[in-house]
């Protein structure tokens, strides 16, 4: 019985995999992406318009009856457990049919000695929020594992093939993915910031440091602080950003809670928020937005990318995709559900902008007003 249910499960994540590789509107779409992304390549701004669904998020979210029929089929516990497999299946086949080596970047960092790192990084004074202890990502654990941590780099390059599945390779992706992102961030600030430059940048639930790594080549004479809940994450970022090309101003990682960070007020002119929020609740969501604002000079840019509710490729996802979507993510229908422009404005935030930045994301941008 049991070889029976991987079996399935391995043909279930072929059949996501390749469903995604061969369908003619995905290859359509992804055509459209690339010949627009090369042609506003240098452009200075995001000049792809992303395509919108008609719905103001999917279906399958929220207080609607495919959302409560899914949230029931979750809530089934033998039936989770399979799904939630499932879902793990997915993401490491994925992965690797676009030549993410996912079980061989585990095993190298699983193997290393990132686990002396733990001593210096970890507050044992920090006390976890009650949702931050939920499984995640199909991890019993959630964030607080080894295991969740070793993998967090490849699962985070998954992602970004998925998002742009035709890019010819994961550099390609990223130039779309990540440098779209950025550039909304720098053109942000630059058109509502004055002649401020961005000396100080702060990456709240920075994981393992993919997305502060990238902050910190964009803005390369900036102080980057990555501030992450998990020492696991945190210890796997501070190992890798050793063991690669030494920075004139290293990056410094701190274990904290970004809904109160105990930093200096005013002491930030980028507050970033990469892919975390679709993780949080609501509470936690209007917490980390106040807190930012704390942290931010007059001026600041606040930018949050994650998920689109808009998103045509998200609201068109097939039943088994949003099912073990759903399966891994806990908060996922509070994060659609909520205002995040409504709730920017209402905290004091001004010029409050959101771009699709590609075909499944959104880059939320705002500023601290002088």
């Amino acid at each position: 019985m049991a070889s029976s249910a991987v079996s399935k499960l391995n043909n279930l994540s072929s059949w996501v995999v390749m469903s995604t590789v061969h369908d003619p509107e995905i290859r359509r779409r992804n055509a459209r992406i690339r010949m627009a992304a090369s042609s506003n390549s240098g452009s200075g701004e995001v000049a792809v318009a992303f395509e919108e669904g008609q719905l103001e998020r999917p279906k399958w979210t929220g207080e609607t009856p495919l959302s409560r029929l899914v949230g029931a089929i979750i809530s089934f516990k033998p039936l989770y457990s399979v799904l939630k497999l499932g879902a793990r299946q997915v993401l490491i086949s994925t992965a690797e049919k676009t030549s993410i080596p996912w079980r061989e970047m585990t095993k190298e960092v699983l193997e290393s000695d990132v686990y002396e790192e733990m001593e210096s990084i970890e507050d044992r004074s920090i006390v976890y929020p009650d949702y931050y202890l939920n499984p995640f990502h199909a991890y019993d654990e959630g964030n607080l594992s080894w295991l969740a941590a070793a993998e967090a780099e490849a699962a985070t390059m998954s992602m970004v093939r998925r998002a742009i599945p035709y890019a010819s390779s994961l550099d390609e992706a990223n130039q779309i993915v990540r440098g779209n992102w950025l550039q909304e961030i720098e053109s942000h600030h630059q058109k509502h910031s004055g002649n401020s430059s961005i000396r100080d940048i702060i990456d709240i639930g920075c994981s393992v440091g993919v997305s502060t790594r990238f902050l910190a080549d964009k803005f390369p004479s900036a102080n980057i602080t990555g501030l992450d809940l998990s020492p696991y994450f945190l210890a796997v970022a501070q190992f890798k950003e050793k063991r690669s090309i030494q920075r004139k101003d290293p990056i410094k990682w701190i274990h904290g809670n970004g809904e109160n960070t105990g930093l200096p007020s005013k002491s930030f002119d980028l507050v970033s928020i990469a892919y975390v929020f679709h993780e949080c609740p609501e509470r936690a969501i209007k917490n980390i937005v106040k807190e930012a604002f704390r942290l931010l000079r007059p001026g600041g840019t606040f930018a949050v990318t994650d998920n689109s509710p808009k998103s045509k490729i998200l609201q068109e996802l097939s039943p088994v995709l949003f099912t073990l979507m759903k399966s891994t993510e806990p908060f996922l229908d509070e994060y659609y559900l909520t205002d995040l422009e409504g709730t920017l404005r209402e905290i004091g935030f001004v010029n409050v902008q959101t771009v699709m930045t590609d075909p499944r994301h959104r880059t939320v941008t705002a500023t601290v007003p002088y």
